[in-house]
């Protein structure tokens, strides 16, 4: 591939992290204010550049057409699989998957909860851990089964979401009734924060 000029790695440089981020191509205009530029004429200059030389795809005079050719994957390679059983040969996979994480993490109504508390280990989740949580608007479209965040009497909990009626049964995933109990509740005392979308979990402060 041919080398870029100066403006032209700024342009494509910039173009990267905002497809990155926004997982859209920008708009002329915003192109002109993140180089500086008062005309469009040379941010289409630059497009054409790179469209030329192999960097990007580009369908002149629709900047939402931007598409980056040959990018850097982003993500953590998933290089094959692995048995979590007994000793198995391995899983060969001929082709190397990006576990990109952008999408969940960058979100910007999601937030996170540190986990405290066992009362969650049957569906993975341990003390500790961090979950991902996605806000919801009506509480009555959330699926039964369903991991969330609720406020009960000023208090939070993360449990299983079961609703009948007027009623919601808050389940914990651990079988010990004594330290874990189910609680019902009446829906409308049920605040519910938010739907489990991802769970975290750091190993490297252990080792």
């Amino acid at each position: 591939m041919e080398t870029l000029t100066d403006a032209q790695q700024t342009l494509l440089d910039w173009l990267r992290e905002y497809i990155r981020v926004n997982q859209h191509s920008p708009s002329i205009r915003q192109m002109m204010k993140a180089m500086g530029l008062k005309s469009p004429a040379p941010v289409q200059s630059r497009l054409e550049h790179l469209k030329n030389k192999g960097y990007i795809d580009w369908t002149e005079g629709k900047a939402r057409t931007i598409r980056l050719l040959h990018s850097t994957p982003i993500g953590v390679p998933i290089v094959g699989s692995i048995a979590a059983t007994s000793l198995v040969e391995t899983f060969p996979d001929t082709e190397v998957e990006q576990l990109d994480l952008s999408n969940l993490l960058q979100k910007p109504e999601y937030f996170a909860l540190r986990v405290r508390g066992q009362s969650m280990i049957e569906a993975l989740i341990d003390d500790g851990d961090v979950v991902i949580m996605k806000p919801v608007s009506d509480p009555k479209s959330i699926k039964n089964g369903t991991i969330v965040a609720a406020r009960v009497e000023g208090k939070t909990t993360l449990k299983h979401y079961h609703r009948k009626g007027s009623k919601v049964t808050l389940m914990p995933g651990n079988p010990d009734r004594d330290l874990y109990p189910i609680t019902e509740v009446a829906a409308a005392e049920t605040d519910i924060q938010g739907v489990l979308v991802g769970v975290w979990r750091g190993y490297s402060n252990l080792y």
